[in-house]
């Protein structure tokens, strides 16, 4: 089956999209087809580029990198974002989202945006990206997961404070997030029947309450809940030993509670290849798993492996959906 080209938004203008998108197109050639939405007169000088007016001439190579034009009010100065831009960072992915639920595109993969620039220049309303692009589908709950080739793991918490956790750990969150990553599985990564390992929140699993209750408590019924379903979830397991290579064997997902328990084993392991997706819209959404870097931006050193593995997972997750 033939599928529609991948739509990349251009993200913060200011940051090192631009850069990294024309060094994944370089990289990836036809393996994976894609198009990126944004203003060419960001893209670094000397790229060879052509305007498309319809997503379907990205499927034919002509070793120009293909745009859909979305001009901007203002250039991009490397590392400073212009308030001007934020409405037209928002508007692409708008445009974005609108080309993949119409079919013209098979999946969004999204560039770093700056959410301060997009508040400031825009009063961008929502938390985050992610958050953003499920009010376009009129999602209420997503589900962030960070995958690479050796571990896909979910936060059920995200950016909140560490003191805050354990309260914001309901039953209704937990098992919402299980369900979400359940269903991800078998639609966009062609698992048929997940396996899904979850960890405690506190040490030792709480060690029988000796190191806190919510793990009994909380966890666990809802484990055993999915479990009597027939759903293959497993836990709650004492966080430091989930992650090494044998236990990772056992599961096709882990479920940790808050961001770094979550963040740092898929980012100790795979720093360079991690993923974002979101799980539970009605698309399929990648993105880098790193932000602007205005640090760097302009210099043309910036790493395109995680935009690359982002692009590649985008056409395969279409492909699975494809396929079910």
């Amino acid at each position: 089956m033939s599928l529609p080209p991948v739509a990349l938004s251009c993200g913060e203008p200011a940051g090192i999209g631009p850069e990294i998108a024309v060094k994944a197109w370089r990289e990836l050639g036809a393996e994976v087809p894609f198009f990126w939405i944004g203003d060419p007169g960001h893209l670094p000088k000397a790229t060879e580029w052509r305007e498309i007016s319809d997503p379907a001439e990205a499927l034919t190579a002509d070793g120009a990198f293909p745009v859909l034009r979305h001009d901007f009010p203002a250039a991009n100065t490397p590392g400073t974002p212009d308030p001007a831009n934020a409405q037209g960072v928002i508007d692409v992915i708008a445009r974005g989202v609108d080309l993949v639920r119409s079919g013209a595109a098979s999946a969004l993969c999204t560039c770093p945006i700056h959410k301060k620039a997009l508040i400031d220049g825009a009063g961008f309303a929502h938390p985050g990206h992610t958050e953003y692009l499920a009010a376009l589908a009129g999602v209420e709950r997503v589900v962030m997961m960070l995958a690479s080739d050796r571990l896909r793991v979910v936060p059920a918490t995200i950016h909140i404070a560490l003191a805050a956790v354990p309260a914001a750990l309901t039953p209704d969150l937990l098992e919402a997030t299980l369900r979400i990553t359940h269903a991800g599985l078998i639609r966009d990564f062609g698992t048929p029947d997940p396996r899904i390992a979850v960890a405690g929140l506190n040490p030792h699993a709480g060690e029988g309450g000796a190191m806190g209750g919510e793990d009994a408590a909380v966890i666990a019924p809802v484990i055993d809940r999915l479990r009597a379903e027939g759903m293959r979830v497993t836990g709650p397991h004492p966080a430091d030993t989930m992650f090494h290579a044998a236990a990772r064997e056992r599961y096709d997902a882990a479920v940790a509670m808050y961001h770094d328990q979550a963040l740092i084993p898929v980012k100790t392991l795979d720093f360079d290849k991690g993923v974002n997706v979101t799980l539970g819209l009605p698309f399929i959404r990648t993105s880098p798993d790193h932000g602007t870097a205005f640090d760097i931006a302009g210099t043309g050193v910036a790493n395109p492996t995680s935009l690359i593995e982002a692009l590649r997972l985008a056409r395969g997750m279409a492909r699975a959906r494809a396929s079910a």
